[in-house]
């Protein structure tokens, strides 16, 4: 699913890099004034053209969403600083057994070619403030590249894309950069099993961002804050699963995603499974996955921590694999 405001020239160098056997490609169009819509069908007619309800990142990525019909929701970016080329990665976690896998620039062999030392601050600070609060163990809040089951999506409870847009031109409150922050943490706090990949981000290839430093960061403090007061008003009301425990324990290599992805072998860091011998070849740092969190069942559970969060993965593994031999 890929976001896009006037990213013609951005689009061929990203379309080129997507993985074979992707179901679809959802591309949600900002209102672009340049020919990112018929660049797009042109390099894949069958890609999806959605064109957001509002403005803002947040509302695009909620429009795609929508859209999307497949098992798995994987987001890049349209200027072509995510790489499609580390899908398989993320995917491969998924049918592992996690329920969200998140791309991290400053762990498990990830880097960034784009962020200054003053961004990089930025993010270090938030994310000692949202592993703090939500006894999580982030190391990149603030980094888009995330893929999870279509199932995930209402949990995210995002802002509904059929409301009008403010009079006074505002956003809603989600409709911003603020998203990716708001994902991750709802994520987090709702009880899914959390996981980290890897990534390399790079810059942006044509044009220039519309990321404000200091505007959107005290937009995502602000967040922070805001989901903080949300998980303790669910927890009250027995809505969500109460507290954030977190697990890292060894797991078994990847196994192979769905449809026709083929993953590069991996070893996994996946929550509350033993290790398991076959993990792949050392060459690449980011075989190391590491888990984030794993929710309670109830705020009065306090003696199963282990509950079976996630244990529907199985079933929906094996319905992969029968659906890939019947379709091969």
């Amino acid at each position: 699913m890929i976001p896009t405001l006037n990213e013609e020239r951005n689009l061929p160098h990203v379309f080129a890099k997507l993985p074979e056997g992707i179901d679809e490609v959802i591309v949600v169009d900002g209102g672009s004034v340049d020919r990112t819509v018929e660049v797009a069908l042109q390099l894949r007619p069958d890609a999806k053209i959605v064109h957001q309800s509002r403005t803002g990142k947040g509302n695009a990525l909620a429009c795609g969403f929508a859209a999307c019909t497949s098992d798995i929701i994987v987001m890049i970016d349209a200027d072509g600083s995510t790489d499609p080329g580390e899908i398989p990665l993320f995917v491969a976690q998924l049918v592992d057994g996690a329920d969200f896998v998140k791309g991290s620039r400053f762990s498990h062999g990830g880097f960034s070619h784009d962020i200054t030392a003053l961004r990089k601050l930025g993010n270090d600070g938030l994310n000692v403030v949202v592993n703090v609060l939500f006894g999580t163990r982030f190391t990149d809040l603030c980094y888009g590249y995330n893929a999870f089951w279509a199932r995930v999506v209402p949990t995210l409870d995002l802002p509904d894309i059929a409301l009008p847009r403010p009079n006074d031109g505002s956003k809603l409150w989600g409709d911003g950069f603020e998203i990716e922050t708001m994902i991750n943490i709802r994520a987090a706090a709702d009880g899914m099993k959390v996981g980290e990949v890897g990534s390399v981000e790079h810059a942006r290839i044509h044009g220039a961002s519309n990321l404000n430093t200091f505007r959107d960061g005290f937009r995502v403090l602000r967040t922070i804050f805001s989901e903080y007061g949300r998980m303790k008003r669910m927890r009250h009301s027995g809505a969500r699963p109460g507290g954030v425990v977190v697990h890292q324990h060894p797991s078994a290599a990847n196994a192979a995603s769905p449809r026709t992805l083929n993953p590069a072998p991996s070893t996994s860091k996946v929550v509350n499974r033993p290790p398991a011998a076959g993990v792949g070849p050392a060459g690449d740092p980011r075989q190391h996955v590491a888990s984030i969190n794993r929710g309670l069942r109830r705020d009065d559970d306090r003696t199963n921590r282990r509950d079976d969060v996630g244990t529907r993965r199985t079933d929906d593994i094996h319905a992969i694999q029968t659906r890939t031999t019947s379709d091969d």
